[in-house]
């Protein structure tokens, strides 16, 4: 559906009418007579179930994808919460261990360091240059948790922008895959005869950051009106390229900024119905992080706006956050800290370390417990049993992904509990019962947020994406829950509605990129809210009514 813009005048303002037009049906004869396309879904969908194996589903989607594009998004927005899990999180983390194993075809741009000196060439090779408008970039160095891939990781971006497409409605030829190869430093893969990528150590610090500087400037050049979206870059360097580019080029890093967005907008839901347990002001909320990596640091950084939110400064915001890693608790007498770690490090404890995180729970006494630490089972009964300890309704959020290496179960933490967690999972566990209650886990996908964000992005065509956007996003996402979402406490709404989320998300994402001077689509400001809102999902690509972005 074509979407077509008529100026008038309201009250001696210029404003546009959004008038979607309807594209002519395509033409007959092309499939068989009886080929109806309810009964064609139906019948993709009994092959994609007739699969035992999570990875065969995903091969099996990924070739649909390839040979029929809208069948493939008619499943997934028709499916979403079934389709979710095999196109991404977990499923994903195992195409990527196996990718160049069961690699069909290439998807998607590989840009090596062999390439240096000629990467606007390898870009201009991209066939649909003026169509592109969102880009997912990884260098394969830190997959999930699951550590160094290479070019191994090259699913990760496909499965970001098929869920762009089915969650924003980003038009498919609009996206672009890429892979940047400089390299792995696993030894596994440079042994692996059938392994796709460089057979090479990866390249030095300052090789990789002129090798990053020649690619985001030719990027910027071949793709003009590009969104880009960093992707599980190891942790140094995801801070260091977000830092060092986010200024100049239209680009966020989904670790950092959409994670901390996402869990947010939990947070602050889940900090609602534990304060209305213990009658808790919502400033007196603690927060402890397992995990101290770009996802830990960026989320806290995150988390500091539910302090200010209530009122306060951004140090005492930073007071009410702990950060545990590998060698314990965080703090400035322990010795040499990297560089993300020294913004949360404690000044308030200087005695020995402290490693026993039931030991830490006891001395922080957090209300919420947040795990980004991919150490399956760190979460352990007596870790949560001495949150209950201090807590009428403690927030425990294992957030590492796969499943495999969550830090906690819902099951369990329901058990030990007894009833009383407010859960959300970075990765999807069953519903379950509690003393004659269903209880529904939270589940803090990015996918709630990073499509808006990208949504508003594009239409506002940002030359930045500021702070206060990815704000924009993660309130937009924690004020959209229904009565009925409230009523059974979920603190996520349900991921069926991603489009109208993503929407909402996208409208306020916008307004702040106009109060902020950073859109380059005046006509936008032109529309109120309704009208906004109107365009922004006139503007989504469906694939039963082929509309585009």
């Amino acid at each position: 559906m074509t979407i077509v813009l008529t100026p008038y005048w309201s009250n001696g303002v210029q404003r546009l009418k959004v008038s979607p037009q309807p594209q002519p049906k395509p033409p007959r004869g092309l499939t068989p007579p009886s080929m109806e396309a309810s009964v064609h879904k139906l019948r993709c969908l009994n092959q994609l179930r007739s699969k035992d194996k999570n990875i065969e589903k995903y091969i099996y989607l990924s070739q649909l994808k390839d040979a029929d594009t809208n069948m493939f998004y008619k499943l997934c927005l028709e499916h979403l919460s079934e389709m979710t899990p095999l196109i991404y999180t977990p499923t994903v983390g195992d195409a990527c261990l196996q990718y160049s194993h069961i690699f069909r075809r290439p998807d998607g741009l590989f840009v090596s360091h062999k390439d240096k000196g000629n990467i606007g060439k390898v870009l201009r090779n991209w066939p649909r240059i003026n169509d592109a408008r969102i880009a997912v970039v990884t260098d394969g160095s830190r997959i999930l948790g699951l550590g160094d891939l290479g070019a191994n990781g090259m699913p990760i971006s496909i499965g970001k922008l098929s869920l762009y497409i089915a969650g924003a409605g980003i038009r498919p030829s609009s996206t672009i895959p890429i892979c940047i190869d400089v390299g792995t430093d696993n030894k596994k893969y440079l042994e692996d005869p059938l392994y796709l990528g460089l057979r090479q150590p990866r390249i030095s610090e300052a090789e990789m950051n002129e090798f990053m500087e020649e690619f985001m400037h030719e990027m910027s050049v071949v793709f003009p009106e590009l969104l880009i979206q960093f992707e599980d870059f190891a942790t140094d360097k995801a801070f260091s390229f977000l830092s060092s580019f986010r200024d100049r080029y239209p680009l966020f890093n989904d670790d950092i900024q959409g994670t901390g967005a996402v869990v947010l907008s939990g947070f602050l839901n889940a900090a609602k119905l534990s304060s209305a347990a213990s009658d808790r002001p919502l400033a007196d909320h603690r927060i402890l992080f397992l995990g101290a990596g770009s996802a830990g640091v960026g989320v806290g950084m995150q988390l500091m706006s539910f302090f200010k939110l209530q009122g306060l400064s951004e140090e005492e915001a930073r007071q009410r956050i702990w950060l545990v890693d590998s060698q314990g608790l965080i703090y400035d007498g322990r010795g040499k800290l990297a560089e993300h770690k020294k913004f949360f490090s404690r000044k308030d404890y200087s005695g020995p370390p402290m490693t026993d995180l039931v030991e830490i729970v006891n001395h922080v006494k957090p209300t919420a417990l947040l795990g980004l630490s991919t150490i399956k089972g760190a979460f352990n009964q007596a870790v949560v049993e001495a949150m209950c300890a201090h807590n009428s309704r403690p927030i425990v959020f294992p957030l590492s992904n796969p499943v495999r290496l969550s830090e906690c179960e819902f099951a369990d933490a329901v058990e030990w509990s007894r009833g009383r967690v407010i859960f959300a999972s970075g990765s999807p566990f069953p519903e379950c019962s509690y003393e004659g209650r269903t209880l529904y886990p939270g589940q803090g996908n990015n996918m709630y947020v990073f499509p808006g964000i990208g949504l508003g992005a594009i239409l506002a065509k940002a030359s930045t994406v500021t702070d206060s956007m990815i704000e924009a996003s993660s309130l937009g996402l924690a004020e959209s829950l229904t009565d009925e979402e409230r009523a059974f406490e979920l603190i996520y709404p349900r991921v069926e509605r991603i489009r109208d989320i993503s929407a909402q998300i996208a409208l306020s994402v916008i307004r702040v990129a106009q109060k902020e001077s950073v859109d380059r689509n005046s006509q936008l400001r032109q529309l109120d809210d309704t009208e906004l809102l109107k365009y922004i999902k006139g503007k989504m690509w469906d694939p039963e009514h082929m509309s585009h972005l």
